[in-house]
């Protein structure tokens, strides 16, 4: 191994070990406002069964808002390739959950998402990553929606993207209103989804068939 690959090595591990501290001591700090919140709603947080829920939600909290560590370049790792295909790519039912940014509870669903290729496909694992990059954060469904068909719209340079949402929202289900079959759907269209009503009712009728209500 040469000694640039060695230093390569050395600071990538010396990035990681600052990285898992910076978790600790968030980890620490999440558990003390849980902590805090659990005595505050009138309960000891000392009983067997509350006794380890503040560490519990810490790491359900980093892993359900993981997404803001994640990067791009991580994610499609140059699976980029060549390619003549130019007619719609389409990948549905893309399950997915997030946090309302508004209540920090659960809204969860599916994604229907395509792409019409200018010389470039990705890889097809590589949409559904970029889907929980951004789902794993808080957020809203009309700029989840939008920050996915951006996010692949940047990378791929294609003709077009389409990405339809559809999600249920605990924040409209469990308080507030209480509506438990009040089905969000959000779009957005870029290229030539966007400007031939033809080339979009294409991708909705691929879509067709997969909604939650199905």
């Amino acid at each position: 191994m040469k000694s640039s690959d060695i230093r390569t090595v050395t600071n990538l591990a010396d990035a990681m070990a600052q990285d898992e501290d910076l978790s600790g001591e968030r980890n620490e700090e999440l558990e003390d406002c849980v902590h805090r919140m659990i005595t505050l709603l009138g309960e000891d947080p000392t009983r067997e069964g509350l006794a380890r829920t503040p560490l519990r939600v810490a790491k359900a909290m980093q892993t359900l808002t993981s997404g803001y560590s994640m990067s791009i370049d991580q994610i499609v790792n140059n699976a980029i390739f060549t390619e003549k295909y130019d007619e719609i790519v389409s990948i549905k039912n893309i399950h997915f959950f997030s946090l309302c940014e508004h209540h920090m509870l659960p809204f969860f669903g599916i994604a229907n998402i395509g792409y019409i290729p200018d010389g470039k496909v990705i890889g097809l694992s590589k949409i559904p990553r970029v889907v929980d990059m951004f789902a794993k954060r808080l957020q809203v469904q009309e700029r989840l929606t939008s920050e996915i068909a951006y996010c692949l719209n940047d990378i791929l340079q294609p003709r077009g993207v389409a990405v339809v949402m559809e999600a249920y929202h605990l924040c409209m289900m469990m308080r507030g209103v209480e509506k438990q079959d009040c089905l969000t759907v959000t779009s957005c269209m870029l290229g030539d989804f966007r400007s031939s009503v033809q080339t979009r009712n294409e991708f909705l009728h691929l879509c067709g068939g997969h909604s939650l209500k199905s």
